[in-house]
């Protein structure tokens, strides 16, 4: 097993002994969410800038079927297997928690984390946890992106190329 892929974690009981562990450390746990189809450089400044924030970067990212249903046919672009291994091969990133819905709420409400993260594309209203936060303390930060880097822009680049 690389590195990379025990840094991936999809059984509920490791999930709460990782978690359990960092706060006995008293580490600050930031977490975002997001497709991470086509990793980019503008992925990598955001994850790291989300880092930033705390001591340790949770970040739960969509299973195939959850891309699909969010994003329309002929996405997810990479495999949820390869964009898992490739955030959780990213120095920035501690821990990658794969989910099936269309929004991570419940995997919000288990980490608890003390900084939800998500781009300034989205307002406060718009993020799914948002609501919840206060309840352990916790704070929304948006982060501004980095221009030219999205996604939806790259594909869009290489279809003009075919």
């Amino acid at each position: 097993m690389y590195r990379s892929e025990s840094k991936i974690l999809t059984d509920d009981v490791e999930i709460g002994h990782r978690i359990a562990y960092w706060r006995f450390k008293g580490q600050r746990v930031v977490m975002t969410n997001g497709c991470f189809d086509l990793l980019h450089l503008g992925h990598v400044d955001y994850l790291e800038r989300a880092r930033a924030l705390g001591d340790v970067l949770v970040v739960a990212v969509n299973s195939d079927a959850s891309v699909q249903r969010l994003k329309g046919p002929g996405r997810p672009i990479v495999s949820e297997t390869a964009r898992y291994r490739l955030l959780a091969a990213l120095e920035a990133v501690d821990t990658v928690l794969p989910f099936d819905a269309d929004a991570p709420l419940e995997l919000i409400r288990r980490v608890q984390p003390a900084v939800l993260v998500k781009g300034a594309d989205y307002t406060p209203e718009q993020v799914v946890g948002a609501d919840e936060l206060p309840q352990w303390g916790g704070r929304l930060e948006l982060l501004a992106l980095v221009p030219g880097f999205s996604t939806s822009e790259l594909i869009a680049r290489i279809r003009r190329l075919d």
